[in-house]
Order: C-alpha cells, then structure tokens, then sequence
C-alpha cells in the first residue's frame, strides 16, 4: 500500500526567500532561523539586519546571511554571535562558502560578484561578474551559465540557454552542476560542461536539488507544486502541493533521508525521501492483520503530542539571537 506523504512544516517566517546537521532558512521578515536539520524544531534567530534577508548558507561552524540593508554578515552558528559585516553598495542576494570555508562569495543586485577572504576580512574583495567549488566559479546571468577559473578570475567554458537561468547548484560529489531554467532541469559536467541529462517539468521551475546518492531529485515550481523525480530513469514518481505560493528553495539533508522546502508563502517544510521511514518526528506503524483486513499505516509522532509541541514552541518564542557589533569589511 504507497503511503501519502506528511510533511514538517517549520513554523516562524512570514515570507520565505531562497535559501542547508543544522538547516538555515533566509526569510523577508528579515529573521533568518536556525533549526535542527531532522526535526525542523526551532534553534535560534539571528536577529539583527533591517530589511529582507534573500540567502542564508552554512557550513561547519559558521553561517552567512545575505540582505536588503545591502550588507552580508558571517555569523557564528554555534552561539548565535555576529563575527563580521561585509557592507555593499546594492541588495546582497546571494552568499555562499566555498567547499574549504575560507572564502565567502556574495553577489548582489549589481550582477557583481565578489569574493571575501574570512582569514582576512579587512582585504578588498575580488569581484567578478557570478557560485563555486575550491577551483572553479559557476555563475548565472540572463540566458547564459559560465564557469570561471577561481585563480585567475578568467571566463573557462560557458553554456547558452534559450530563457533565463532561474538557479544553479554546483555538487562535489561528481562535479555535477544542477542548472534550472524555464520547465527544465539541466544536469552538466563542472569539468567539461558536457550534458548529462535532464528533465522536463509541468511548470517552471525555480529550484532543484539532487539526492547525494543521485537516485531522486526534488524540485519547486512556480505552480505551487514540489516534484520529486527518479534520477536514473527520468520518471516523476511524485509531486504535493500544499503550498499557497511558489517553492523557492530546496535542498536535500545530507544523509539523503529528507529534504527541505521553502515557499513565498512563508513556511519552510521538511518532506522524507522514502515515505513511511521511522526517522526524526516520522513515526511508521506497519500494517498489521486486524479482524482479518489490512490496517492502515500510520505516521506520528513518537513520544510528543502535537499539544506539547505547540507548547513547546510557545515557550521559546521569544529566545532569539541577537547581536550588536558591527564591523565593516
């Protein structure tokens, strides 16, 4: 018997925007959370830019924030403490460390790339016009994807497409690049930027994400809808909707067993890679043999009713981060 599934919704935005065990969500309230990856409780806020936040990343012990009071700050993700502001002249829409966490990337609403070293903050960036691996800088621009070299700062190889770009990822694992545009899914080779595959959509689609063993793929549409997709033999074997504005994000856990979500309807959910795992708050009960016909499965959650999680949620409302210093980079 399939089993339908049951979402997490992670409560506390008002809007979400794009953009990862801890998971980081970037929201137009200007409040980027920080939650337990597996359960999507609630950790902490960091609480302190004055207008909407477009990314937020992480990586092993520190986060990154991007906004519209055009700065980007790194933060400490362990304590909740602003380490640093890096000021900009435009919008800040996206940031993102590069795989050995000593460089930050940003790009604003200039186009303008630019790449900070976070051993030291007081040096001017290097700035191009694009996201990235150790050595090499994947960027989106219009109808065109390029990949650039991260040492000299020169254009190496780039892709044209027939509409604009809407997202695109770079995997380590592979060195594959995930590249959206229109109804399409495009998957490439970061080394050659050979095609690999890809797939196409019943609606436009902003963000996809690959299951980092490369057997699903998820991804959010402009319908409302999150699709989920057999990656080896190009098959949707899903799609839920039960959002009421399109997905802007989504990425997968790193053990592959959920991925998260987030709308511009303001929630961030968390949905299972294989439905009926007991694992975090999912709960599977099998089917048993009762009075001779098959029980249904049932999903809950284990040892906490939803009373207590609302109360629980209710008593740390009003524990956030919060952070003082600022230091211009």
């Amino acid at each position: 018997m399939a089993m339908r599934q049951t979402p997490l919704t992670c409560s506390g935005h008002t809007g979400i925007t794009p953009y990862g065990y801890f998971l980081i969500s970037a929201g137009k309230d200007g409040k980027p959370m920080l939650c337990q990856g597996d359960t999507g409780d609630w950790i902490g806020t960091f609480w302190v830019h004055k207008g909407a936040v477009w990314s937020a990343t992480l990586n092993a012990t520190k986060a990154a924030t991007a906004a519209a009071d055009v700065t980007a700050k790194v933060w400490d993700a362990v304590s909740g403490d602003e380490l640093m502001t890096l000021a900009h002249k435009y919008i800040v829409k996206t940031v993102y460390f590069t795989q050995d966490s000593n460089y930050l990337l940003t790009k604003g609403q200039d186009k303008q790339l630019r790449m900070y070293d976070l051993n030291k903050p007081e040096a001017r960036p290097k700035e191009i016009s694009g996201h990235t691996s150790n050595k090499q800088i994947l960027s989106a621009d219009d109808k065109t994807a390029r990949l650039w070299d991260h040492v000299t700062m020169t254009e190496v190889k780039s892709l044209n497409f027939n509409m604009s770009v809407s997202s695109t990822k770079y995997i380590p694992e592979g060195e594959i690049l995930v590249i959206t545009y229109g109804r399409f899914i495009a998957f490439h080779s970061a080394v050659s930027l050979d095609p690999i595959t890809s797939f196409e959509t019943p609606a436009t689609i902003n963000p996809a994400s690959l299951h980092p063993e490369k057997e699903f793929l998820v991804a959010g549409g402009e319908d409302f809808k999150l699709y989920k997709y057999d990656f080896n033999r190009g098959e949707e074997f899903e799609s839920y909707k039960g959002y009421f504005g399109p997905i802007h994000c989504v990425r997968f856990s790193r053990d592959g067993e959920l991925y998260a979500s987030g709308s511009e309807d303001g929630t961030l959910r968390l949905g299972q890679t294989v439905v009926g795992n007991t694992y975090g708050l999912w709960k599977c009960v099998l089917p048993e043999e009762e009075s001779g016909e098959l029980a249904k499965p049932k999903i809950g959650f284990p040892e906490t009713t939803e009373e207590e999680l609302e109360e629980i949620v209710s008593e740390n409302s009003d524990c956030i981060y919060s952070s003082t210093p600022d230091i211009k980079a």
